[in-house]
Parts: C-alpha cells; structure tokens; sequence
C-alpha cells in the first residue's frame, strides 16, 4: 500500500545568524529586492536580501538585549525594533541609512511583542507592554504621545500576548494574560468589552482575523484555542485543537485566511486549515525550539512564503499551499490523481487537506 506524500523540504534555509531567532518579519512588497528581518537574542537584526540570500546589514541598537519583536510601517523604510532592554527603537533605513531616530521606553523586560497598528492613512498605532506587569500603552508612533494605558481591574497576571485590529467602531486589541485569559479592549474608550478563559495555562500566542472576526491563541499546554468575537461583540469560544507535544511560541493566519501556522516548542512548525483548522502538515526540519514563524507580503499570492525561525539559529523558508486556485473541474481531478497514487486516503479525505481552495 502507497504511503501518503511526505511533508515537503524548505526552499531554502538562511544560515549564519550566530544567535537563535526570535522574530521575523517580511518586507516584499516594495520597489526594492524582497526583505526578511531577523530579531536575535544576542541583541541584534539581521537585514536579508531574499534574492541573494544574504545579510545586506545588521543592526545594532539594543546593546545585546534580546530582539523579540520587529516590523516596518507601510510605504516607508523605517524599522521598529524592540529589545529586552526596555526600548523600541525607530530605524531611519533611507538610502542605505541604519539610523535609530527615536527610542521609546516600554519599561518592560518581559517577552510580550509590541503590536502594530495602521489606524488610518496618516496615523500609526503601537501598543506596548507598560511599566506594571499587566499594562498595555498605545502609543502615537507620529507624535509618539500615550494616547491610553489599559490594565485589567481583576488579577490576570503578566501581559504575555497581544494583538490591536481595525474595527468598525475603532481600534480593538485583544490581549492575553498569565492566567490563561483573553480581554478584548475598546481603546477608545479605554475599557474591556470582553473576557474568555481559553486556556489554563498562560496565553503565549494569538492572533486574528478581522474579515472572519475569528481567533486562535495558543499556550505552554497542547491546545490551540479557538475562539469568536461576535456582533455584540462577545468572545465565544470553540473546539480546542488537541497537539501531539505542549508549547507553542507563535502563531500567523496567512493573509487570505486559508492556513494558519504555529511554531511549537517540540521543533515543528504546524499548518492547519484556518476554516476548519484540520491539520494539513508537521514540518520537522529544525533541531530545537521554533520560537517564530510568518508569512510574506508578496503582491502575488503564489509567491508567498512562510519563514520559521528557531533556537538552532536557522531561518527557514516554505513555499506551502500557495498555488493559484484552480477551478472547481481542475480541483476534483487533482483529488482524484492523488486518490489513484494514494488509495487509502479517500476522495473525501483529500477534499478536506485541501480545503483551503475552495
């Protein structure tokens, strides 16, 4: 009997970092080469040009505080960095510059990453974790004043998570706390507006999507939790998603809303159905933990990449489950090949793996 089709390899593996990676962030969208940044817990970010696949620079500004967080605002070339050093720095990469502009102090040594966020066309948000373990700041990135500081009335513990969106009604952010809590925030009007217990142990990931006003969050326990927020604008929670091993460090809902991706503690990077969040691959490429995973901005959808970064030090980079669509024929020929070569995975089975085209 034929074995079903083993994960597939990397398309390529980015070596030379010196350090284990902590974040990662893609820049591929611009008039320029395609871009991938690296945080390091040795305190630097690597620059890799993904056309030559090598570092174009690194950047030194947090005097070796672990990296744990990094992105770029929309249309321009500055970085955000931020280090366990208590510090976000802004990074001025114009015309070949590595300059930090500005510093902001976060007053935080714990491992929360900051969140981005682009309010409207010419305000950018950054919510950071505060001074008191359990306190969020929102911060004006163009005039950098503290718009807000949010903090739970009810113990929860450390801020370990969190992620701000877009409503209708204004800028939401959902964070996740020590004691295994969500609290979606209304920043402006600075309260909760919703509570869920989703897990029983400390919130380490989540994200969201704001077209599905749907969830994921994932803790040091072997369950990724799954979870609403409704027209009331209430948290419901949903199946969990039982894992083989406990711990997962992050996990990204690919742009298009069809897979979602979680870097786990046992060295695998997971993909599921973001839909029905059936698994779809294990891939057991790194030798240690895998602490971040993304996925790229390409304008073209069948170029997109997924990155995991992971303590070995490594940087590897997937092509996964980013063909075209095809069109309904095209589909079930394609379940049907894969039936013959196959047999013991059913028509029905392969329908459900593949789930994310239809």
């Amino acid at each position: 009997m034929a074995k079903a089709p083993p994960p597939p390899d990397p398309v390529f593996t980015l070596r030379g970092s010196a350090a284990p990676i902590n974040a990662l962030h893609f820049q591929c969208s611009g008039p320029g080469p395609p871009l991938l940044y690296s945080g390091l817990e040795k305190g630097s970010v690597d620059v890799w040009n993904l056309n030559t696949r090598r570092t174009e620079r690194v950047l030194d500004g947090h005097h070796g505080a672990s990296v744990i967080w990094v992105s770029t605002l929309p249309s321009s070339d500055t970085l955000l960095s931020q280090g366990r050093d208590m510090r976000v720095c802004v990074w001025d990469l114009c015309e070949g510059r590595s300059t930090v502009t500005h510093t902001l102090h976060t007053g935080s040594v714990g491992f929360c990453q900051c969140s981005q966020l682009e309010a409207d066309i010419s305000t950018t948000l950054l919510a950071i974790p505060g001074e008191t373990t359990e306190e969020v700041k929102v911060v004006d990135l163009g005039s950098l004043t503290t718009l807000c500081s949010l903090t739970p009335d009810a113990k929860r513990g450390m801020l370990m998570c969190m992620k701000m969106w877009q409503a209708d009604t204004g800028p939401l952010l959902t964070a996740g706390y020590e004691d295994g809590t969500l609290v979606v925030w209304d920043v402006s009007l600075r309260r909760p507006i919703s509570c869920l217990k989703a897990h029983t142990e400390p919130v380490m990931c989540l994200d969201f999507d704001t077209g599905r006003g749907k969830g994921i969050s994932g803790s040091s326990d072997n369950a990724l939790s799954s979870w609403t927020l409704d027209s009331q604008r209430s948290l419901q929670i949903q199946a969990p998603v039982v894992l083989t091993n406990p711990g997962v460090s992050q996990l990204r809902i690919r742009g298009d809303s069809k897979i979602v991706a979680s870097a786990g503690w046992d060295c695998r990077v997971r993909v599921h159905s973001w839909k029905s969040l059936n698994p779809l691959a294990v891939l057991c490429y790194h030798r240690d933990q895998v602490r971040c995973v993304t996925f790229s901005d390409h304008p073209e959808s069948t170029q997109t990449l997924m990155a995991a970064g992971s303590r070995d030090q490594l940087i590897s980079l997937w092509s996964i489950y980013s063909a075209s669509r095809g069109t309904r024929p095209e589909r079930h020929e394609r379940y049907r090949v894969l039936g013959e070569r196959y047999p013991e995975h059913s028509c029905a089975r392969w329908v459900e793996l593949f789930s994310y085209w239809s």
